[in-house]
């Protein structure tokens, strides 16, 4: 494009109030269909997701819990550490799986008294936690000419078919070798998928539903990690191949991501793009059960003329006319991962066995933590579209903040090395972590997908996407390797780590994000010019 232009994109005027259509059930069924695919990513954090992180240093939790349960010393203290089975979940503290594959670590779970607690690692253990993200960050950079050449269908298809493979290998792994081969091909099944889906459900629906409809794939996600929680404390009871069960069953929502992907239409954006207008036209009238959209379709025609000069979008998305949208591409999975929602996740089973639930302490903590994740998120899809994006991040953020700094309070005043947390302030503990849970699952949780999936232009539109999904996993691999090391250093202080980090979220929410609600994908080159900050970072151009 060159220099001088009104706009960063290609489409020459607003037409928004000129689209036409309705909502029609080919594009709500399309939409569900494609956003199952999100449970892949859910089923795999709820099977091995958190439980790898507590897994990487399990005397840390012992410990954690020894505290909670106990206020004596010596010995009575350190017997309290090895008495301590019901608090973990997944298939990394499953005991047949380590005898399996990680002896040296359930050799060391079990005399977990007589070392050195916050200083423990296993080399095996940590690949294997960590090639499902690094795999997944490459799978999500590769997916993009992948997505943007042969569609989003294509990367839809492609990562369910991968995770396929992966839960195969997992299930059937004799070796460590077998089984990080069918971690990585999780990794690639997960990278292609979130790389497409969230673009697929922004560009299908229609403008005044996007942002719920583009939620789909967080309740597909809420689901699946619900979903693999109850899973997992099924098998864990079946000696000694409740593991291989839990890792086998990831193929359910992989064979309804690949089936559902089959059957799937293109977006009219992809089809357009292509070159194939007269089909794409065909399929906008379709969607919007209309054949009054002229307005619409123009933007698309003119947004892909753009789109197809341009041979290098991960060289182009640097240029500084699509300043706003690598800021957004970086900060908004970035921020995302630093709310803290893992040590939030992290305390409640603890919790729940303080107030005396014993060994149902993880199946009460998995279902209330993820029901009132997936109701908080039905909150968002009911209310996103008309109270928009800024008023749920930043109410949401005042929330959390709010929940983080309380808990922060209560163990930093009730519960350290000689104190044990009373039932009464377990409670109250439980109630503001829901609290919290309840602002995530309608702020970030959701929007840190939907807000990036719907602000680029179609000509970075691809390249754009994967760098959300490359920094969103790589900063989940950060904290996952880095929150015990924090979370011995700091103790009842991550708390106060993560409300600072949602302070900086919330203020740059205020400041940098403009409104989004009712704008349409192709038209959002105006939104950036009209912005009291981006318009002076795009006023060369």
């Amino acid at each position: 494009m060159a220099g001088g232009s009104f706009t960063t994109g290609s489409v020459a005027k607003e037409r928004a109030e000129q689209y036409k259509g309705r909502v029609t059930a080919y594009v709500i069924i399309a939409c569900i269909v494609a956003a199952t695919g999100g449970s892949l990513f859910g089923y795999d954090i709820g099977i091995s997701g958190p439980s790898l992180i507590l897994t990487l240093n399990q005397n840390f939790h012992d410990f954690l819990f020894s505290m909670f349960r106990s206020n004596k010393k010596g010995g009575e203290q350190g017997n309290a550490l090895v008495s301590y089975p019901s608090c973990k979940s997944g298939v990394t503290s499953m005991d047949d799986f380590l005898q399996d594959f990680f002896p040296s670590v359930y050799r060391h779970k079990m005399h977990a008294h007589e070392n050195n607690y916050c200083k423990y690692d296993n080399q095996g253990l940590a690949a294997f936690t960590s090639s499902l993200y690094i795999a997944g960050l490459v799978a999500s950079l590769v997916a993009s000419p992948i997505t943007r050449k042969y569609g989003r269908r294509a990367s839809i298809i492609g990562g369910g078919i991968s995770f396929l493979i992966g839960s195969a290998l997992n299930a059937s792994a004799v070796n460590l070798a077998m089984l990080i081969l069918g971690r990585v091909m999780l990794g690639v099944g997960i990278g292609f998928g979130n790389q497409a889906i969230p673009l697929y459900l922004s560009e299908m629906a229609p403008t005044h539903l996007r942002g719920g409809l583009n939620m789909m794939f967080q309740v597909a996600t809420t689901f699946g990690i619900f979903t693999a929680n109850m899973v997992n404390y099924g098998t864990q009871k079946i000696r000694p191949w409740g593991w291989r069960l839990s890792l086998g069953l990831a193929a359910v929502p992989a064979l309804l991501m690949t089936v559902g992907g089959i059957f799937l239409p293109e977006t009219p954006n992809s089809l357009i793009e292509r070159g194939l207008q007269e089909k794409g036209r065909k399929l906008l009238e379709k969607i919007r059960g209309t054949k009054e959209v002229d307005a619409e379709f123009q933007d698309m025609v003119d947004a892909s003329e753009l789109a197809n000069s341009i041979q290098h979008p991960f060289r182009n998305i640097l240029e500084r006319r699509y300043r706003p949208e690598l800021v957004m591409a970086i900060f908004m999975p970035t921020f995302q991962i630093l709310t803290g929602i893992n040590s939030i996740l992290f305390y409640a089973p603890v919790l729940f066995q303080s107030m005396g639930f014993k060994g149902d302490a993880s199946l009460y903590s998995s279902a209330l933590t993820g029901g009132v994740l997936a109701f908080s998120t039905f909150i968002s899809i009911a209310t996103v579209d008309r109270l928009g994006r800024r008023a749920l991040l930043i109410s949401g953020g005042i929330q959390m903040i709010t929940c983080q700094v309380i808990v922060a309070i209560i163990l930093g005043l009730k519960f350290g090395q000689n104190q044990e947390l009373s039932k009464s302030y377990s409670i109250l503990v439980v109630v503001v972590i829901c609290l919290f849970v309840v602002a995530f699952g309608w702020s970030w949780g959701p929007l840190g997908w939907t807000v990036p999936s719907e602000i680029f232009p179609l000509e970075i539109r691809s390249a754009g996407q994967s760098i959300t999904v490359a920094v969103n996993l790589l900063f989940t691999f950060i904290i996952a390797q880095a929150f015990l090391a924090l979370l011995c250093s700091f103790k009842f202080g991550i708390f106060l780590f993560f409300a600072g980090w949602i302070t900086i979220m919330t203020i740059f929410v205020f400041l940098f994000l403009p409104e989004t609600k009712g704008i349409p994908i192709e038209e959002m080159t105006f939104m950036w010019r009209k912005h009291w900050f981006w318009k002076m970072i795009l006023s060369d151009n």
